[in-house]
């Protein structure tokens, strides 16, 4: 009897205790290069999956997109994140199941050389927005808020300092909502790779974006090319407001206002 009496308190507190909380949604994590390999993929993976810890999101990481890029199991996720991709990742049949997760509400996130991918996929190159053209070396340089009103913005300074390599991009490939820049009268954006030469954007010289795309969302950031980045709390924060709208597709204001009340 005592037995029994025990084993029943133990299916009691268990049915107390309900089921366990699912994590808020999944991102996949994709890595895959077809051409440069950036040292910072590792570190970049580590911050995604801590970001996944404490935002409270399930993170599955592959290369494979043989494992993934398929209906059924893009069905499982809420967003995909290309990290520091390079080259061509996809091949026809992917790229096609793809553009319908995207087309059925999806989200993409695009980080750094994810603009230095699929250059002959052009529904993924109006997706990303502009595509990379060249960079000079890293650099520091001034960053400037385009926007603040979107997840992920309302901790960065009207202007600050950030050090990275400075994508020079070609002309966008959709409309685009711009969220950071960079101010080219801060660091010299000139580079000569022999065929091929950059001089900078000019006066205006975007760094983050998202748009809405066919039925899904795309967010794409510039940022991330160095291993330490993905240590700095700011771009982290960054980096999670992209993954949190791709995903969710919920908006944010950074500043509360309020209609004055009308005079007496």
């Amino acid at each position: 009897m005592t037995k029994l009496l025990r084993t029943a308190a133990a299916l009691c507190g268990l049915l107390a205790m309900g089921p366990a909380q699912a994590e808020q949604f999944k991102v996949l994590l994709f890595t895959k290069t077809a051409g440069w390999h950036h040292d910072a993929v590792h570190a970049g993976v580590t911050a995604v999956q801590e970001l996944g810890k404490l935002h409270d999101f399930e993170v599955f990481w592959t290369a494979d997109a043989g494992r993934v890029m398929n209906d059924a199991e893009l069905a499982k996720y809420q967003a995909v994140v290309f990290l520091l991709t390079t080259g061509d990742v996809l091949d026809d049949t992917q790229q096609a199941a793809f553009e319908r997760y995207i087309r059925r509400g999806g989200g993409y996130v695009g980080v750094h050389s994810a603009a230095d991918t699929e250059y002959g996929w052009p529904w993924y190159t109006k997706m990303v927005g502009h595509m990379f053209h060249i960079h000079p070396a890293v650099q520091t340089a001034v960053l400037k808020v385009e926007q603040r009103d979107f997840p992920g913005m309302e901790r960065f300074a009207p202007r600050s300092l950030f050090t990275d390599e400075w994508y020079e991009y070609g002309p966008a490939r959709a409309k685009l909502n711009y969220l950071l820049s960079v101010d080219e009268s801060t660091y010299a954006p000139q580079t000569d790779w022999g065929d091929k030469k950059g001089k900078g954007m000019g006066a205006f010289h975007p760094v983050a974006w998202y748009q809405d795309y066919e039925g899904g969302r795309a967010f794409y950031t510039g940022l991330g090319h160095m291993a330490a980045t993905y240590r700095d709390p700011l771009f982290l924060h960054h980096l999670y407001g992209g993954i949190y709208w791709a995903a969710t597709g919920k908006g944010f204001r950074a500043d509360e206002r309020r209609l004055e009340k009308p005079p007496a």
